[in-house]
């Protein structure tokens, strides 16, 4: 994989993030007003929902500088940390809002008899913590000492950059003007996350977090079948009759749901873990993980993801009535407008 230019790599981030951090924040809110404007949508399942839509609205604004924790710039030490912590807590909480989104809707349909009586539905303030203060800790552990910013050595530096200019800036190098003197080095992922660390968030966060995900949803679907067999039964049972019309019905709207969710596997859960498993086989390596693949992969797997409460919200017509109703006022005055314009001589 050749690596590009870094004005080049620039563009490529921007054309392919900024089309999709647009869409990831007009449509979260869109959702979000429309759940505020309905009242009967003011309720916990729907209180995690819209906590979600936040995260994911956050997510979208801090999508473009995401893949730019991947390239190397001349940062100082609170600046470089800043702008990998910050994106990194976004994308942490937007992941566990999303588990506890799947949780909550999972815990409602294997037992909706007693869901009242589960945590999350009685301690919704201890629910929204337990999905905001772990990431904001856990990303903030490289301000507390755990990264690998003094241990980086000049030799590093030069390995990271060909250009001349920027690495002549070395390890106690400073930038002085006017009488003040702020010390800059090179701001790499490598220097702020170290290895430990990126394994500990992929492969016990990411990753785990993703599998309950998959495995709620796959249990939701088998439940679901379980449930339409039943319903089929009792109809023939009934009726006394082969497969009516009302239990193909009844198929079609199942085989319709599994596509969608196979669906919405393949497009948004994919990219991200192939792309997970790419950032972290060139962790081993110096200058790969500025290449145009690594970019793309990065820009695409994390909008993708991104795309799901979008995907989640815009399928309930309940979060999109107000919208809906507005644009058909807008569209009965337009046309009014038009017959009246026709009308007058």
């Amino acid at each position: 994989m050749d690596s590009v230019d870094p004005l080049e790599q620039e563009r490529l981030i921007f054309i392919i993030t900024l089309p999709l951090s647009s869409v990831i924040i007009l449509a979260n809110l869109l959702i979000i007003v429309g759940i505020s404007c309905n009242r009967q949508l003011h309720n916990t399942p729907n209180y995690f929902f819209l906590s979600l839509l936040v995260a994911d609205l956050c997510t979208g604004i801090a999508l473009p500088f995401i893949p730019w924790m991947g390239l190397t710039r001349l940062l100082n030490f609170e600046a470089c940390l800043f702008m990998h912590i910050f994106p990194n807590f976004l994308f942490l909480s937007f992941l566990f809002n999303l588990v506890m989104v799947h949780y909550e809707r999972y815990l409602c349909i294997i037992s909706p008899l007693h869901y009242s009586q589960f945590w999350v539905h009685r301690c919704f303030p201890a629910g929204l913590l337990a999905v905001w203060m772990p990431p904001l800790l856990f990303a903030s552990l490289p301000a507390f000492g755990w990264n690998n910013w003094n241990n980086w050595s000049s030799e590093s530096y030069h390995n990271l950059s060909s250009d001349t200019n920027v690495s002549s800036i070395r390890d106690g190098s400073s930038n002085c003007s006017s009488g003040t003197c702020q010390e800059e080095k090179h701001c790499f992922y490598k220097q702020v996350f170290p290895r430990a660390y990126i394994y500990m968030e992929v492969y016990g966060l990411l990753l785990p977090a993703i599998m309950c995900i998959i495995g709620m949803t796959g249990r939701v679907l088998w439940i679901t079948r379980k449930q339409l067999q039943d319903i089929c039964k009792l109809h023939r049972a009934v009726e006394r009759q082969e497969a009516s019309g009302h239990e193909q019905q009844l198929n079609l709207r199942y085989a319709k749901c599994v596509a969608a969710v196979s669906l919405t596997f393949l497009l948004c859960w994919v990219p991200y873990i192939v792309y997970l498993h790419v950032s972290v086989a060139l962790f081993q390596f110096k200058n790969d993980n500025s290449s145009s693949l690594n970019i793309i992969l990065s820009c695409t797997g994390i909008g993708s993801m991104a795309v799901i409460p979008v995907i989640l919200g815009l399928a309930n017509r309940q979060y999109t009535e107000p919208i809906r109703k507005l644009l058909r006022k807008l569209r009965d005055r337009w046309t009014d407008g038009r017959n009246l314009e026709e009308a007058t001589p």
